[in-house]
């Protein structure tokens, strides 16, 4: 093991929770250090390819547990590099929602007016925009078309992609090649290494201890640039002031795996997860229908056989976004393009009995993939997923070189929550399936579970110690100094896409953290600036064994 830095504040992850935090406190005169597990890419590294070894495989983390597999970010930038940019708010039913509890879940001190300054400040950071009806692609178009034929709503979504530089190559999930999607590595991360923070790649965090001055030491090993199963050397570093942003899938484990040296964990940590009520439904359109019923129409005569040409989700129907409807009912449904690989294996063909992820009506399925449309659905679940005991090193067993890994989360869906998906499920075909428009199946739970790309809830906020892991203040009970500002933090499903939230929760979470941190003794002012006018900061040379 090499000797022990130091330093005032270590971040663990890159992703929202994360870059906010060290771009505050590096702003304010604190020295900081961020600890990413995995590697670091700019724009010319993300490539438009799926084998082993392209971006795309390089920059994931899927990680299978029994009942339920998370897709998350795993690189410098986390989510924001892999995200579909989509940034809505969360409706203001959400900060009311009881769940199972019986009780608001959310800390008393935050709804949405409360939260509305914050989500402002992310907006003009990244920036948000509102996307307009005269940019929205293909598949947008068709899936606003269908709902107006339907007698239902649909909006443009709100995105942090500058269209003007945009190719709609459809690409973005990869990483953006164009530096149209605005990710992290365009904003609060070059702000934060502009103040001196310094990003550590391919540092994976293992524990955390505390030392004899109540600082924490921060233990990590070096993750191998091409085989994410190999570690290789051991270091630490002292910290006055530790902020968990590794993601919901990792950071519990983290705090789980610290336990035995830190002391007893609360009892939320690692419980209540969310998958963010998520569930996906494939619809393959007959297209001669589109042009037929909807007057749909693009050059050359195709009606529609666009299915890879956009930029992710460009527009949602926020129907049953209504306060009034019974909890484990409000849901948006969202047109999403998911690329070739895990969405090709878990599509089913429609109409079959039995399976239908696998066989012969599936490899015609296949050979229709240009005509298919994806329909998001973000609902209310039910906190039903708890985290078993850690693996030995890292968030997973890896079992591949790169990506996949198996992991110890466990997710029964309650009847509350398969309410939420039945009820979703139906109106995505009534929808879609009217007049002939198109057949629709959802994709199979067989082979992985349930999924989610927007994981919450595994060490959330909350004014109860007996159901939350952290105080509103995202401090950790009962280990003053530890805060977490992930997707962890959020109490339940937000019934929209979470990342805006997530990272208007970690903003206005930055005062009380610098004043704590000048409480352990960190020389650090809350300027409260926004990062402008940046260029973004260099991948330094790869750490080697």
């Amino acid at each position: 093991m090499s000797a022990v830095e130091s330093t005032d504040v270590l971040v663990i992850g890159s992703g929202f929770g994360g870059a906010i935090a060290a771009y505050h406190l590096a702003a304010g005169g604190a020295r900081v250090v961020v600890l990413e597990r995995g590697p670091w890419l700019e724009a010319g590294d993300f490539d438009h390819d799926f084998k082993l070894g392209a971006s795309y495989t390089r920059i994931f983390d899927f990680t299978i547990g029994d009942g339920m597999s998370v897709l998350s970010g795993n690189c410098v930038g986390g989510g924001s590099v892999v995200y579909f940019a989509t940034m809505p708010r969360a409706p203001r039913f959400v900060f009311e929602r009881q769940g199972s509890l019986g009780r608001r879940m959310w800390p008393a001190a935050i709804d949405r007016d409360r939260l509305d300054p914050w989500y402002d400040r992310v907006s003009q950071a990244l920036p948000v925009t509102q996307q307009s009806w005269e940019k929205i692609p293909y598949g947008g178009g068709l899936w606003a078309a269908a709902c107006d034929h339907a007698g239902r709503t649909a909006n443009p979504a709100p995105s942090a992609v500058d269209v003007s530089l945009c190719t709609n190559c459809n690409w973005m999930a990869a990483g953006c090649k164009f530096d149209a999607k605005r990710s992290l590595l365009l904003n609060y991360l070059p702000g934060a290494t502009a103040h001196g923070a310094q990003i550590r790649p391919l540092h994976e965090v293992q524990k955390l201890t505390r030392n004899d001055d109540g600082g924490y030491r921060v233990h990590y090993r070096i993750v191998d640039d091409e085989d994410y199963r190999v570690l290789h050397d051991a270091g630490a570093i002292d910290a006055k002031i530790v902020i968990l942003a590794a993601g919901t899938a990792a950071t519990p484990v983290i705090l789980q795996r610290s336990e035995d040296d830190l002391g007893p964990m609360p009892y939320a940590v690692g419980r209540y997860f969310s998958g963010n009520g998520e569930r996906l439904n494939n619809a393959v359109f007959d297209d001669d229908k589109v042009r037929e019923v909807l007057g749909l129409s693009r050059p050359g005569g195709a009606a529609y056989e666009a299915y890879q040409i956009g930029r992710g989700p460009t527009v949602a129907s926020w129907d049953k976004l209504d306060g009034s409807l019974p909890e484990f009912e409000r849901y948006s449904l969202e047109q999403l393009y998911f690329p070739p690989g895990l969405g090709t294996i878990l599509a089913q063909a429609p109409g079959v009995d039995g399976p239908a992820w696998y066989g012969v009506p599936k490899k015609e399925l296949l050979q229709q993939w240009k005509s298919w449309l994806t329909i998001f659905t973000m609902s209310e679940d039910d906190n039903e997923g708890v985290f078993g005991p850690p693996p030995p090193t890292g968030n997973a067993n890896r079992f591949s070189q790169q990506m996949l890994g198996h992991s110890s989360l466990q997710y029964r869906p309650t009847a509350n929550t398969l309410r939420g998906w039945a009820l979703s499920d139906a109106d995505v075909k009534d929808i879609l399936e009217r007049d002939g428009l198109a057949k629709v199946a959802p994709w199979t739970n067989d082979l992985v579970g349930a999924y989610t790309v927007h994981p919450l809830a595994s060490c959330r906020i909350g004014d109860d110690p007996r159901t939350s892991a952290l105080d509103d203040g995202h401090e950790l009970r009962g280990h003053p100094g530890i805060f977490v500002t992930d997707g962890s933090a959020v109490p339940g499903a937000l019934t929209v896409n979470p990342a805006l939230t997530i990272s208007a929760l970690a903003e206005r979470a930055m005062p009380g953290i610098v004043e704590a941190a000048r409480r352990r003794g960190v020389p650090v002012q809350y300027t409260g600036s926004l990062p402008s006018d940046v260029t973004p900061a260099r991948a330094p040379a790869l750490p080697r064994a």
